[in-house]
């Protein structure tokens, strides 16, 4: 036990070692990546799993090479570890999903980034640090998401589509119903079809999580002859 705790603390790359913050970095990534999952994301418990596991290798390679070719027990490890900072940002920009009228996944990304930076750690033996950063970032991730839900923080951009029979001039109706609910009208965009005399009206808002969407649309649909209306994440004109 002595030699197994000697090899795992040791600043050179060992065989033992190498293998401990492999696995080590594989879980700790996975931790993350469950609670990502959990949450619906495409990028969950594999992705972020290999991510720490694959940073943690290249820190061990950027003190291995030194180490065993140069002959160097002081070289510069943070050479292949700064490219893994950087690089990773390729895998953040693919977990963000961006539409007209919002952006997702940048919480995600942003995990991604982290993840690297806690593999790094791993693979430079900093295990202590590296599993508080885990916690931490669980605990950002799951508390304060309830903190902010309670607090009423979290504001959803949507876009809230109506086709209106006829050619409507004055939206002002219909934005004022919108807001009755408590959803902010950030801007409007009007299409009008004067072959077939239809006006498409897309109203992009921001709300909370409890607006009552069902009673909303039935309240325009009283006070407008509507032909459609649609909550969705895209612009569409």
């Amino acid at each position: 036990m002595q030699n197994f705790y000697q090899a795992i603390i040791s600043p050179d790359v060992n065989l033992i070692g190498a293998i401990f913050k492999l696995v080590l970095a594989l879980l700790l990534g996975a931790v993350i990546g469950l609670e990502r999952r959990l949450k619906g994301q495409i990028a969950g418990l594999r992705t972020f799993a290999l991510i720490a596991m694959g940073a943690a290798l290249a820190m061990l390679i950027s003190i291995y090479i030194p180490q065993e070719y140069l002959g160097l027990k002081n070289g510069d490890p943070g050479r292949i570890a700064a490219q893994v900072v950087s690089g990773v940002g390729f895998l953040g920009a693919g977990a963000i999903i961006q539409m007209k009228g919002s952006v997702r996944g940048l919480t995600t990304a942003a995990g991604i980034w982290m993840t690297a930076c806690i593999g790094l750690a791993v693979g430079a033996g900093m295990y202590v640090i590296a599993t508080v950063a885990t916690l931490l970032i669980i605990f950002i991730l799951v508390n304060i998401e309830r903190f902010e839900q309670r607090a009423g923080f979290l504001w959803e951009s949507r876009i809230i589509r109506l086709k209106v029979r006829g050619i409507e001039h004055d939206m002002d109706l219909c934005r004022d119903i919108i807001e009755s609910h408590g959803v902010h009208v950030s801007d409007t965009f009007v299409k009008y079809d004067y072959e077939n005399e239809l006006t498409t009206v897309n109203f992009l808002v921001r709300s909370k999580g409890n607006t009552n969407a069902p009673q909303l649309f039935e309240d325009i649909h009283k006070q407008m002859d509507v032909v459609s209306i649609t909550l969705t994440n895209e612009m569409n004109l």
